[in-house]
């Protein structure tokens, strides 16, 4: 058994000082204060917080990072840049973005990540690529593969499309099925959008795998919502009720042009929400009524999406912001409620992750308070103050995976990613 003292912790009840850790084959055993350090035990200094969940990410996505900003455009002109890049990846190139991608989310605090995965080309290989990855860097991995059927409401698919789509819904299922869980990985499954899957399979798709997580891409973009009203008289939330997609292992993302029927819809049923607010900002989706999902009992969750930045404190922060901006009001969401948003694991299948707390996986992420940026921070509003730059260690599993931006296993990250993007 080892031992882990943090100076100060943040605990189900709340935050304590001076904590007192201990773990047994990577599972937390206990959790107690204690007045004096024991011998050998691993000190933490600052705030300690769970492992952050990053629920959605589409790893390629990274490669785009300060290309795509010359010459304006919208969401649809950089979905093009998108394109061309998934056209160019085979499975040993995506493993080794994908690695260098997943270890830049561990030396940042993110202990599991939820993969958005379309990239299929008809096969697992890409996807058996994107595990190979998270094994590699220490990071959990929930595959959500995804079914994307039509290259638009009543479009056929084209294109690079064609390497994201597996013709039919059955077809898609049957795949999925042949991928395997293992303690690093597990398997959900995704509605790219309702754009990608026509109304008349949603269903088969929404319940294909019923005990698994299921995500979905929502309203990101006014006009997928103009689409879905023209096409079927209603807009995506209240065709996704219909095809009994909106539950509580269902995650919508995104969600940011919304009515106030959709967001009733959405809380009534259970369904989460992972918000992506700098993705949102680079892509100039928007901003999504936060809050208000929130209140209806939609419970939030964060993710970094395209990777115009990976921080999850600067997401969580950006909720907030985004509030604020959206509304000319402060404090729409109190700190303990954006930390309970960065380390939401049930959203992406992990419930007994998130939390120190004894039988929980013994993920955890020590940040300073004594940096440029969070010297003077009253503990309990660190989240408000702290990135990326201020994670001084990172455990996941009871290992230490990453210390001061650097990881264990692989050194420097950037040096890594720059040889994965040539």
């Amino acid at each position: 058994m080892k031992s882990f003292w943090c100076e100060r912790a943040v605990l189900p009840e709340g935050m304590a000082s001076r904590v007192l850790v201990r773990v047994e084959d990577g599972v937390i055993h206990s959790v107690s204060t204690v007045d004096t350090i024991p011998l050998g035990s691993q000190r933490l200094y600052g705030v300690v917080l769970p492992g952050f969940a990053n629920a959605h990410s589409h790893a390629f996505h990274r490669a785009l990072r300060g290309r795509t900003h010359d010459g304006g455009g919208t969401f649809w002109t950089w979905r093009e840049r998108m394109y061309e890049l998934a056209a160019s990846l085979t499975p040993e190139s995506y493993y080794r973005l994908a690695r260098a991608v997943y270890a830049e989310m561990v030396v940042t605090g993110v202990t599991a990540v939820g993969e958005f995965h379309y990239l299929h080309d008809g096969g697992n290989e890409m996807g058996e690529a994107l595990r190979r990855a998270a094994a590699d860097a220490g990071i959990r991995l929930t595959l959500l593969d995804a079914a994307y059927l039509a290259g638009g409401i009543g479009q056929p698919v084209q294109g690079v499309q064609e390497r994201f789509s597996d013709g039919t819904a059955e077809k898609w299922a049957s795949r999925v099925a042949e991928l395997r869980e293992d303690e690093n990985t597990r398997i959900g499954a995704a509605i790219h959008s309702v754009r990608a899957v026509p109304r008349e399979t949603l269903s088969e798709v929404a319940n294909a795998f019923p005990d698994r997580p299921l995500h979905v891409h929502l309203s990101e973009q006014p006009a997928e919502n103009d689409d879905c009203l023209r096409s079927y008289g209603m807009t995506p939330a209240r065709l996704l009720a219909e095809a009994g997609a909106l539950t509580p292992r269902t995650t919508a993302v995104h969600a940011t042009h919304l009515t106030g029927e959709d967001i009733t819809l959405l809380g009534a049923s259970g369904t989460g929400v992972c918000l992506c607010p700098t993705t949102e900002a680079d892509l100039a989706d928007g901003i999504g009524p936060a809050r208000e999902l929130a209140d209806a009992g939609c419970a939030l969750s964060l993710g970094s999406d395209q990777h115009a930045v990976t921080d999850l404190l600067l997401e969580a922060r950006a909720v907030e912001h985004g509030e604020r901006l959206r509304t000319g009001q402060r404090g729409r969401f109190g700190p303990s409620e954006l930390v309970a948003a960065m380390t939401n694991h049930a959203a992406i299948g992990w419930p007994e992750a998130g939390r120190i707390a004894p039988g929980a996986p013994a993920d955890f992420v020590a940040v300073r308070v004594n940096s440029a940026r969070t010297a003077g921070v009253a503990p309990e509003q660190l989240v408000m103050a702290a990135t990326a730059s201020d994670v001084a260690v990172v455990v996941a599993g009871g290992q230490v995976v990453a210390r001061d931006g650097v990881h264990e296993k692989w050194g420097e990250i950037g040096p890594m990613l720059l040889d994965a993007l040539t």
